[in-house]
């Protein structure tokens, strides 16, 4: 909570504001750990709750309405609220392991009423499922441009950075190994000349001993997912002019089947510049592919997300940036030893007022 202190009240005191901006805040975002998920349940649940809230907030003149909000939210100040939340993040976290995953989701619910959906480019820690930071992507343009503005908010020195093909880019190559960490990056048809070099390698190579490769076969919740990954020396083969430091070349075959559907197959390649194993690979494609489950289906289903009305100004951003807040929080908490599900662990944190509090680190007046 010490970090909303860093956030500026967008509001002028000239026009006789009622409410604390810091206390709106933490009523927000009370309200959304306690399973509302859109400004009108969180002011209703805000004044069911009063009492309770009064035990840490003075709530001079009470909870706000919807309309105040709603305003605040449009008016927030959206980098200056993702500064707040990269810092919090890093002082619950401290250094990070493995992998971070960059992806990109549209907002839907926000593009409706004549307004354009915006679309947020998330960073996504893959083993402790957290989100880093977000960035939306400015209208016009694409992820491209939002990704390099993402990564030099980020500490990614030693880390694995794992993006799809819209980012696999000579610059956010370079950009990634200058900040420190290494790159795992898709390759699909907006590199050609790479792309054809890499498939070629594979063909070339595809009996030979310098070949590593890992197979794996899943079976869970009535599907089958078998996976096989190899990899190879990109010594002599990549540029390493274009991709910087770039070691080993990756070619991922995975075939799904979901009940008595007939299999997909699928087949990706990948440059990284992180010396892998095939089994390496195999892992940091499973925890890229894992943010669609983990992070992007949780904010559609659990939050519902892409179901918000909320579409004028900074809201749409800001919102989504405290959805994301209450995820990091439920993912972080150690207090809580079941296995309940996130949807299951905001409604305990709705019906039990101990278990907000400690998850909120609130503190009695």
């Amino acid at each position: 909570m010490c970090c909303l202190r860093e956030v500026d009240d967008p509001r002028r005191p000239s026009n006789g504001t009622l409410h604390d901006f810091q206390e709106i805040l933490v009523i927000a975002m009370a309200g959304v750990l306690s399973d509302c998920d859109t400004i009108e349940d969180i002011a209703y649940w805000g004044r069911r709750k009063e009492k309770w809230l009064r035990e840490f907030l003075v709530l001079k003149n009470g909870v706000p309405s919807t309309e105040t909000f709603l305003r605040v939210f449009r008016a927030l100040d959206p980098k200056q609220f993702e500064v707040a939340f990269r810092r919090w993040v890093a002082g619950v976290v401290g250094a990070l392991r493995g992998s971070v995953a960059f992806d990109g989701k549209t907002v839907r619910g926000s593009g409706s009423g004549g307004e354009t959906a915006i679309h947020m480019v998330s960073a996504f820690a893959t083993e402790l499922g957290i989100v880093l930071g977000q960035e939306k992507v400015a209208s016009k343009s694409n992820e491209i441009t939002a990704i390099p503005e993402l990564l030099k908010a980020l500490y990614i020195n030693g880390l694995l950075v794992t993006i799809d093909a819209m980012g696999c880019q000579k610059t956010i190559a370079r950009q990634i190994t200058d900040q420190g960490g290494d790159y795992l990056l898709a390759v699909k048809g907006n590199q050609p000349t790479l792309l054809e070099a890499i498939e070629t390698e594979f063909i070339d190579q595809y009996q030979s001993e310098a070949v590593d490769r890992h197979r794996q076969a899943r079976k869970s919740h009535g599907r089958i997912v078998g996976q096989i990954a190899s990899v190879l020396p990109a010594q002599g083969l990549v540029d390493l002019a274009d991709w910087p430091k770039c070691q080993t070349i990756g070619l991922v075959d995975s075939l799904r089947k979901v009940g008595n559907k007939e299999s997909n197959f699928e087949r990706r390649y990948y440059i990284s510049s992180r010396a892998l194993t095939a089994e390496e690979l195999a892992a940091a494609v499973r925890g890229h592919w894992g943010v669609e489950n983990r992070l992007h289906w949780v904010l559609d289903v659990s939050f519902r997300e892409d179901a918000s009305t909320v579409r004028k100004d900074n809201a749409p951003q800001n919102l989504s940036l405290l959805k994301k807040i209450v995820l990091n929080l439920i993912r972080l908490d150690t207090t809580d030893k079941t296995k309940a599900s996130l949807r299951l662990k905001r409604k305990g944190a709705a019906w039990d007022d101990d278990v907000r509090m400690t998850m909120l680190g609130l503190t009695p007046l």
